[in-house]
């Protein structure tokens, strides 16, 4: 008798047991608003999305011809090497000294990486494992947390709003904690708070990492999305940092090139190793064309990116002015992509932060990220994009005050008892 036949194998219903890393990652805190934007979108809203920082200028057009020449070239569809190619990782480390003053390795300091995302991921998974711990900023950025927890590592969280406090939290947690935390993550400028430093402070961090044997990973994501004449710091410019980390930059933001998927990787030659070979198993590198393009925007784009910045600059203004008409605080970053915006009162006292993130898209059709999406420190919070035009910022701002008015007259109308809740 075939056994695939018998009525009780047939009745079983097939389990699926996934591996416990994915089960300990939470439910995805935005996908109730990303559900309501598609459902908007198919019922002819337009919806202003404020939401995710996905750049809508597209890069420069010598980069887009390049890309096209290397395309044609038959000899650029060949598996490429997971490490990148050796005149873009020279591009990098050219970038470092001409802009920083640091001096790198292209060949042992430098590494190419699938946007810096991918590149954190599996410098997580090449650095921690069970039992391990990383000193990671809050709020956070999601794959901060979760690309440890994937690695199997443990997360302890530091406020990150005050930097001397964030220093001494480090400290503090690397006297008591035993085992020692292995690994300490920056974020600067921060995202999602934009949260900003100046080189003393990571010449404090390179102190502490070298007094308690603390691996430091840099997410620099928005170095080259700045402000009002502030130029952020790398990481890797304070002496003796290359002893203790790496840095991740990109070129998703100042270069318009996020769906390129180009990031990078640089500092300490054991580290950059690490993520080489677990590289080396999971991927052969970027497409070749998209590396000879991005070595044509590194070379000859540095007046683009300023000018993008100024672009973000002139968004922030737009935004942040149309904020403050309307009674709100003025929370105008130095630095990034997104304004970190307090919800005034008594908005936050009626509602959580999602309530009012999704107040705002159903009622107003405006979609912004609710803080506590961020972690339990955002609460209270809206991170605002600049990704939309000045004109659309403005209009977004328009519609925000409607929608509160609105609600204002509901809650100004309910029963006692209800307006109490």
């Amino acid at each position: 008798m075939n056994p695939s036949n018998h009525p009780a194998a047939a009745s079983e219903p097939f389990s699926v047991r996934v591996a416990d890393r994915v089960t300990r990652l939470p439910p995805y805190l935005f996908g109730r608003i990303n559900k309501m934007i598609y459902d908007k979108r198919v019922a002819g809203d337009d919806v202003i999305e404020l939401g995710m920082g996905n750049p809508s200028d597209p890069p420069e057009e010598l980069v887009i011809e390049k890309l096209v020449e290397a395309a044609r070239d038959p000899r650029n569809h060949r598996y490429s090497k997971s490490n990148g190619i050796a005149n873009l990782r020279r591009e990098v480390a050219a970038k470092y000294f001409k802009k920083y003053g640091v001096r790198l390795d292209p060949d042992a300091e430098v590494i190419t990486c699938l946007g810096s995302k991918e590149g954190f991921s599996h410098m997580c998974l090449s650095l921690m494992g069970p039992g391990d711990t990383a000193l990671v900023p809050t709020p956070y950025f999601p794959v901060h947390v979760y690309a440890v927890a994937l690695a199997s590592g443990n997360v302890i969280q530091l406020p990150v709003t005050d930097s001397d406090k964030f220093l001494s939290a480090i400290a503090h947690t690397c006297e008591t904690l035993y085992p020692k935390p292995k690994l300490l993550l920056l974020c600067y400028p921060h995202n999602p708070t934009s949260v900003v430093v100046e080189q003393p402070f990571y010449d404090e961090v390179v102190r502490l990492a070298k007094r308690y044997n603390l691996m430091v990973i840099s997410d620099f994501a928005y170095a080259d999305v700045t402000f009002d004449g502030f130029h952020p710091p790398s990481f890797l410019s304070s002496p003796g940092a290359i002893d203790v980390g790496v840095e991740f930059t990109t070129m998703s933001k100042g270069y318009n090139m996020a769906g390129w998927r180009v990031g990078f990787c640089s500092g300490n030659r054991q580290m950059i190793q690490a993520l080489a070979t677990i590289k080396g198993y999971y991927d052969y590198g970027m497409f070749q064309a998209i590396q000879i393009a991005a070595i044509m925007a590194l070379r000859h784009t540095d007046a683009a990116v300023e000018r993008q910045s100024q672009i973000y600059q002139s968004r922030r203004d737009a935004l942040c002015d149309s904020l403050a008409r309307i009674g709100w605080e003025d929370a105008r970053p130095k630095a990034g992509m997104f304004v970190w915006q307090p919800i005034p009162e008594p908005w936050r006292s009626r509602m959580s932060t999602m309530d009012f993130a999704m107040m705002l898209l159903d009622k107003g059709n405006v979609a912004a990220s609710p803080g506590s999406g961020f972690g339990p420190d955002g609460e209270g919070y809206l991170r605002m994009s600049l990704v939309e035009n000045e004109e659309r910022l403005r209009q977004a701002v328009r519609q925000i005050k409607a929608c509160l008015k609105e609600a204002e007259a509901d809650y100004a109308g309910a029963p006692a008892e209800t307006a109490a809740t």
